[in-house]
């Protein structure tokens, strides 16, 4: 009971560390597959005094994906839809060109103007309307909630590598004696710490193994998929192969490291 005890208090602190950095994962994936959904219906348009190949728009700017040239007709019925047909023919004659321009994944704002400021260089293109308003909305409240969720991560990063440097150091000064009575008889300063570092790597393994029984549970629930798809995105909630990896290299790599600054630690004080 005491061994579950001592266990027990670095297992729920490594999890809530991997707990927070699965939660950034799942929120960085899902802000990437939003962008490529906004991307697929995001565009924009061009207009041109004269008829321009799609190879010269392509030219311009590398983030655009491909052009589509709207007929007069779609354009005359947004306008007015009650014209008499003699007018709507004249109309088709001195309409200036109209593209479509849809582009290979959704922009950041400088991205948008730069785009726009290379249309506009092109001496036919007279005017672009790139909804730069409504855009830039959207992508400022995309990362201020990326912001905002890696901010609290790195929180819940920062308490929680406090909290597992006390815990071992409260184990050092457990095993201080004994540590200190086989380096009397001159074991190396490892051996003498085997008992703090095996701690940390059993620890890390069962952090790594219950993290990974949770997150394969959550990403198979119904309910969770279901919200993924109310708002129009899939994405990978918990990758059974790379993430459970990533998860096994941090939980090891932060209980190796602290492990290894206490036990510095006190070979400077002694």
């Amino acid at each position: 009971m005491k061994s579950i005890k001592n266990h027990l208090s670095l297992v729920i602190a490594l999890l809530s560390i991997l707990f927070s950095m699965q939660v950034f994962l799942i929120v960085d994936r899902s802000i990437d597959a939003y962008k490529a959904n906004l991307a697929s219906n995001y565009s924009v348009i061009a207009v041109s005094q004269k008829k321009l190949s799609n190879s010269a728009i392509l030219d311009i700017n590398k983030i655009i994906a491909s052009v589509e040239e709207l007929s007069p007709e779609s354009v005359i019925k947004r306008l007015n839809s009650n014209m008499q047909s003699k007018n709507v023919e004249l109309l088709k004659l001195s309409l200036p060109k109209f593209y479509k321009l849809s582009l290979a994944y959704y922009p950041s704002p400088k991205e948008v103007k730069k785009l726009t400021s290379d249309l506009l260089r092109t001496s036919s293109i007279t005017k672009v309307e790139d909804f730069s308003h409504n855009h830039d909305t959207t992508y400022k409240l995309l990362l201020l909630f990326k912001s905002v969720v890696a901010i609290f991560a790195i929180v819940v990063l920062v308490v929680t590598l406090l909290l597992i440097f006390k815990e071992l150091r409260i184990w050092q000064y457990k095993h201080n004696e004994r540590m200190s009575i086989m380096g009397l008889f001159g074991a190396a300063t490892w051996l003498r710490s085997a008992v703090l570092f095996r701690l940390a790597i059993v620890d890390a393994l069962i952090a790594s193994v219950v993290a990974f029984g949770v997150f394969l549970y959550v990403s198979s629930l119904p309910w969770v998929l279901e919200q993924f798809n109310n708002i129009g995105i899939s994405i990978v909630v918990f990758n059974p192969v790379e993430d459970f990896l990533l998860i096994l290299g941090v939980a090891m790599s932060i209980s190796v490291v602290l492990a290894s600054l206490i036990v510095l630690g006190h070979k400077e004080e002694v």
